[in-house]
């Protein structure tokens, strides 16, 4: 048998229903359960944007308010949060086949019910359930593919992986848009329906059965699972609500504070002292793991910051629809699928620190590019560095998965990967929260700035009020009521300026930060896929 033959599946037939049986003859059974999967992670990445081009729907529909139905998504994010780090636990205790089809048949589950939704706390109910679910597709699907490939397979796996998780959140938009504007809100949570019943019955029919002996019977760590929930969900909060609450003026920010230091200090204090933890931090003594890991926080930042600011900028200044926004995007989603199949060829061949370094010096040409918005910024000016977001996502992607988790030993890939997509999700939480504090922060510097530099007096302030104030006369006679709109005209464009230089700032700052992030690529090793890749041949 092949590595994959046998390492996910073992030398035990029985473990494999006949459809497997046949399959694996072929030598195709590996391919099919990658693809089995890759569909349950791309249907939980998309699910994580998909909501939010819908809010104002829900909003309206439900009769809540923006802040209330912001839980929609604030719930989600904690439970997701929550539970990817346990998922190499949940697996070892109830088995791996078992734990993804709980989290399959789950998350199709509470998209049923998120649809069916009658009321504002049944729905952000339901997200919780889909979050809880949904958490363990991901990192799940990573492991499994390590486990199943051999290693000179692992980049094409992987790519197979990567497609969804890269071009899911610019996907989730359009497809948000498209469902909300021509079916309806609810629509976001019935398309999972189909996708995931095909999903649950692919699992059955073609990942092996578990062995006894494989599960886990070790005591639960029930202090450790509390206090983990307790610090990743008072963190999550904490960054989904900070900057609408005013930060650390309002209690309950404070309060998320706290939790978070705490719950998380004595959740660290107790998995390192135990023999049976929750979540194997001990995993973290492998440098590459550590490395990537912190790495894959910077990433997540980034690339997921830049997936976030865009879309706000194009509603905001330029003004376009959710789904105009959405559109604008898919260059970018294509060019990260053939970027990431490119990458199964090469992955593996290549040192994967070279990479990632080129994928960040694309990156950072894309944020450098976006730096430049101006007020004649249009869609084609945005193509580009959208595009170039796009290609170079999974050139860092990839290699830096396969660099993170392809040298750890079998039975510390299931904890790595949760560990590794854990910083992502977080990386792309803070990102998001940084970022919108920024913007505030960055367009009342600006606006300060533009009012002094335009004071009473300016020749440029009498020259624009000038030309305002002839305009408007053309419309009415009011000196007074003319003089009125358009000093008020005047401070809507101010605004508009203020916050046309804060946009370039945030994407000035990302290209810093992947800049100054570059060192971190010293601490990974080569991998050793290249080695297999050339034994392999």
């Amino acid at each position: 048998m092949s590595g994959a033959q046998s390492g996910l599946y073992g030398s035990d037939r029985s473990l494999l229903s006949p459809s497997a049986v046949r399959l694996l003859d072929r030598g195709v059974l590996k391919w099919v359960i990658a693809i089995t999967a890759a569909l349950g992670a791309i249907l939980e990445v998309i699910d994580t944007s998909i909501v939010n081009v819908a809010l104002p729907d829900i909003q309206g529909n439900l009769g809540a308010t923006l802040s209330e139905a912001g839980w929609v998504s604030t719930g989600y994010a904690c439970a997701n949060v929550v539970i990817i780090p346990l998922t190499a636990w949940l697996s070892n205790r109830f088995g791996r086949r078992q734990y993804l089809l709980f989290s399959l048949v789950g998350f199709t589950a509470s998209s049923a019910l998120c649809g069916m939704s009658a009321n504002l706390p049944m729905l952000v109910f339901a997200r919780v359930l889909q979050g809880l679910s949904g958490g363990g597709l991901l990192a799940k699907a990573q492991s499994i593919l390590f486990e199943a490939f051999p290693r000179w397979e692992q980049p094409a796996a992987q790519a197979i992986f990567g497609i969804g998780v890269i071009s899911g959140p610019a996907l989730g938009p359009v497809l948000g848009g498209y469902l909300t504007d021509t079916l309806g809100w609810r629509w976001i949570f019935f398309i999972n329906l189909p996708f995931g019943i095909l999903a649950v019955l692919m699992t059955i029919v073609f990942l092996p059965r578990d062995r006894r002996q494989d599960i886990s019977r070790d005591r639960v760590d029930w202090i450790g699972i509390v206090l983990l929930a307790i610090g990743l969900g008072c963190f999550q909060t904490f960054l989904e609500q900070g900057q609408e609450d005013d930060w650390f003026s309002s209690r309950l920010i404070v309060c998320m504070a706290v939790g978070t230091v705490t719950g998380l200090a004595l959740f660290v204090r107790r998995e390192l002292t135990i023999d049976f933890p929750a979540v194997d931090l001990r995993a973290l003594r492998y440098r590459a793991l550590s490395a990537g890991s912190l790495y894959s926080l910077v990433l997540g930042m980034g690339l997921y910051g830049v997936i976030f600011a865009v879309p706000v900028f194009v509603q905001d200044y330029l003004h376009y629809t959710a789904m105009q926004s959405g559109i604008l995007q898919l260059p970018s989603a294509l060019a990260a699928a053939f970027a990431m199949i490119l990458m199964g060829k090469v992955s593996g061949r290549v040192d994967a620190r070279l990479l990632i370094a080129i994928g960040a010096v694309i990156t950072v040409a894309a944020a450098l590019m976006l730096a430049t918005i101006n007020p004649d910024t249009s869609p084609m000016s945005l193509y580009v560095p959208l595009f170039l977001r796009g290609l170079g996502s999974p050139i860092m992607f990839l290699p830096l998965s396969l660099a993170t988790l392809g040298d750890l030993p079998k039975d510390k890939v299931a904890s790595g990967a949760g560990f590794y997509n854990l910083t992502r999700q977080l990386g792309s939480s803070i990102g998001i929260a940084v970022i919108t504090s920024t913007l505030s922060y960055r367009q009342a510097v600006h606006r300060a700035v533009l009012v002094v530099h335009e004071g009473i007096g300016s020749p440029d302030l009498a020259a624009r009020l000038g030309r305002l104030r002839a305009a408007l006369s053309r419309v009415s006679s009011d000196p007074v009521g003319i003089r009125m709109r358009a000093l008020k005209l005047l401070d809507v464009g101010v605004d508009q300026q203020s916050l046309l230089l804060s946009f370039a700032d945030i994407f000035m700052y990302v290209a810093v930060a992947f800049t100054l992030s570059l060192p971190l690529l010293l601490l990974l090793g080569r991998g050793r896929n290249a080695t297999a890749a050339t034994a392999h041949e």
